[in-house]
């Protein structure tokens, strides 16, 4: 029996604008579609002919065996995540997971992340060095993340939070911004960037001080900029170093 092939897409925020065309030719050529019912429901309007394989949060694994059992049937699956498979996505344990089948082939389809998605709402805020943390920590111990907030906190790049808050995880973003606190200053220009690309989109800039009172959701990502980033006109700005900069 000829096998499949799984793709693992990264579709953006969620809207056909926002998704390189090489995602869409994949999503077109695929007779499945795999994926997080939310990301499925955004996916749906523009192909509404394919056969969706669904599971809810925290069902990743289960929805990557169910991917990978139908592409051992003969079908091409398009397994999605939101922004990048590969930047907090399920690139890496659809791989690790495909070992357990012989001969189905694996293959990731990059997207655009949220971090890039919502700098372009704020204005240019990653222009210079930046890192991307996230703040859930239901596969990190916090005592981890709690790290890595204090080492990127003492370089002086711009941080990306994902995950900031959830329903179970209220008051994560205020810790982060304390710890960030101590190596920054209170008026460090932070923006915020919610529901990137879908309906009621939102973002906005504030402080590093007002940042840490701002309540965040799973669909909030979260920028906070370095000794050099600036409020310019309402637009988040980090200064790369031209001359014409100063």
């Amino acid at each position: 029996m000829a096998k499949g092939k799984l793709y693992v897409v990264g579709i953006g925020p969620g809207g056909m604008d926002d998704m390189t065309i090489r995602a869409q030719k994949v999503l077109e050529k695929c007779s499945h579609i795999a994926g997080y019912t939310v990301y499925c429901d955004l996916v749906r309007p523009f192909y509404p002919e394919k056969e969706y394989i669904e599971t809810p949060m925290m069902g990743e694994e289960k929805r990557v065996r169910m991917a990978l059992d139908t592409a051992v049937k003969g079908s091409d699956v398009a397994l999605i995540c939101s922004g990048d498979a590969g930047v907090y996505g399920l690139a890496g344990l659809a791989i690790s997971m495909a070992r357990d089948y012989d001969d189905i082939s694996v293959q990731v389809i990059p997207g655009v992340t949220a971090a890039l998605s919502g700098a372009a709402l704020l204005g240019a805020p990653l222009i210079h060095d930046f890192c991307v943390i996230s703040l859930s920590d239901r596969l990190t111990p916090m005592e981890v993340i709690e790290e890595r907030l204090k080492a990127a906190a003492k370089t002086d790049m711009v941080i990306v939070l994902y995950n900031p808050e959830s329903r179970s995880r209220a008051g994560y973003l205020e810790h982060a911004c304390k710890i960030i606190l101590a190596e920054r200053g209170l008026k460090t220009i932070c923006g915020i960037a919610r529901n990137i690309g879908r309906d009621n989109e939102e973002y906005g800039i504030m402080n590093l001080y007002d940042l840490k009172e701002y309540k965040a959701d799973m669909f909030t990502t979260v920028f906070i900029g370095n000794s050099s980033t600036q409020n310019l006109g309402g637009m988040m700005v980090t200064q790369r170093g031209y001359l014409s900069e100063k």
